[in-house]
């Protein structure tokens, strides 16, 4: 047990009070580790079957509340006899088992129940499944862990691509702070009347019917018979009234009851389906819906990647900052006991790759996937021991998630105005940095990772 020589801090605090929860479990009960949205512990013990003795229960409470100090909640110990109704919390979806914990004859489970005010959805992962006729619709979620690498450009550059081979492709523009691929795509005047933020707001009063959510896109050229539509962030707003983004912005994280749903995920999910089924009602079913998602450790990018996605590409550079973004990430969803369910849906794109003499691409791409590997190891699973099965890529497994698919860098593109550039997109620089990237993500996009 971590003996903290001063005050008991945040990250001191879980293994102290799992060490309580195994001496709890090893009794022969189950037991649950709650932690409250200040980071306190409370530990539920499931006496519904096999009573506990109150004295070593009163050890229990003692242990936590002298162990953990301020971490300690103001009941410690709480038994599942005494509450109204304990199946709402040890059978709740929300609880995951604690990473680590095998039990041995006679001992009981542990589980843990995470309660946050944001970013709870990073521990809860699902993949979109098929509608009633046996139809997927294909979502990708572009995202990254900083802003400034190229995520919006790749958006357009892969929503055209995919149009141009005859797909009916949706570019939906979830980063609602600052919107991108929606500029980008389409000209100011041509924007649906409304955004996906006008969506959620009006969709918490049941007041979203009929609204204008997508437009075309007007800044791609598209050959034959494909489709390239665009789901906005913000719309161009009601002839003679003043848009009042921020004002909507500051509503939409809200957990408010909205069409039979309450949390924000559920909301976003619902949202997403709005605008796939308004392209339909315009022209067609999209096959293809390309989530262009808000950077950073933030309530909508949980949402898109754990949840609205089957394949998800993150975008970053070869840096510090990029490797401890994304390992504080992979570290949460390890721990969480998502590892399984999310990993081999992401795939790491190596944006900007330099491609000058003085920078080989080879030596940088092979250096970008050696940290990736080593960033991505906290996802997959210990082969060491006797038990060699598992996930556990070799680092130069071009399959893996680690691989890099690379975007190359070029000065040209740098505060490149695609309103003001027609055709940008098909100069021979902007092709040749992209030709990889979009090989290898249309295949992944189609074929499923």
């Amino acid at each position: 047990m971590i003996h903290p020589t001063g005050p008991v801090r945040f990250d001191q605090a879980r293994p102290l009070a799992e060490t309580v929860a195994r001496d709890a479990a090893a009794s022969g009960v189950d037991v649950l580790l709650v932690r409250d949205i200040s980071g306190r512990f409370s530990l539920l013990v499931d006496d519904r079957v096999k009573a506990v003795d109150e004295g070593r229960a009163e050890g229990w409470r003692e242990l936590l509340t002298t162990t953990l100090g301020k971490y300690a909640a103001g009941r410690p110990i709480l038994f599942a006899s005494s509450l109204f109704q304990p199946g709402d919390l040890f059978d709740s979806p929300r609880v995951s088992p604690l990473i680590g914990y095998h039990p041995g004859a006679g001992e009981g489970r542990i589980q843990l129940l995470e309660n946050t005010v944001v970013g709870e959805d990073w521990a809860r992962v699902s993949t979109p499944v098929a509608d009633a006729d046996g139809v997927r619709t294909a979502r990708t979620a572009v995202y990254g862990i900083k802003g400034g690498v190229g995520r919006s450009t790749a958006t357009f550059m892969l929503g055209k691509h995919l149009a141009n081979l005859g797909h009916c492709v949706l570019v939906v523009d979830l980063d609602l702070e600052s919107p991108g691929s929606g500029p980008l795509l389409v000209a100011e005047d041509q924007l649906p009347e409304y955004g996906i933020v006008d969506q959620l707001v009006e969709s918490a009063l049941g007041n979203d019917e009929g609204l204008d959510l997508v437009a075309q896109a007007t800044h791609a050229q598209i050959k034959g018979n494909g489709e390239l539509w665009v789901a906005p962030a913000r719309g161009r707003g009601a002839p003679g009234v003043e848009y009042a983004y921020v004002e909507k912005l500051n509503r939409v994280y809200a957990d408010v009851p909205a069409q039979g749903v309450s949390n924000f995920a559920d909301r976003l999910e619902v949202a997403v389906s709005a605008c796939e089924g308004a392209v339909e009602r315009e022209s067609r079913r999209p096959d293809v819906v390309i989530i262009d998602s808000r950077a950073g450790i933030h309530d909508i990018a949980a949402v898109a990647l754990s949840r609205l996605c089957d394949l998800a590409l993150l975008f970053g550079a070869d840096n510090r900052q990029t490797w401890e973004g994304y390992r504080d990430l992979f570290t949460a969803w390890r721990s969480s006991g998502q590892a399984p369910a999310i990993r081999e849906k992401l795939r790491m794109i190596a944006s900007m790759v330099p491609d000058a003499k003085d920078r080989p691409q080879g030596p940088y791409l092979e250096a970008f996937r050696d940290h990736a590997w080593s960033c991505f190891s906290v996802l997959y699973d210990d082969l060491a021991g006797d038990d060699a099965s598992g996930f556990n890529p070799s680092p130069e497994d071009e399959s893996a998630p680690h691989a890099p698919i690379p975007i190359l860098f070029t000065l040209e593109l740098v505060g490149l105005d695609a309103g003001t550039t027609p055709g940008w997109d098909d100069l021979s620089f902007v092709r040749t940095a992209y030709d990889s990237f979009l090989e290898t993500t249309t295949r992944l996009m189609i074929e499923g990772p």
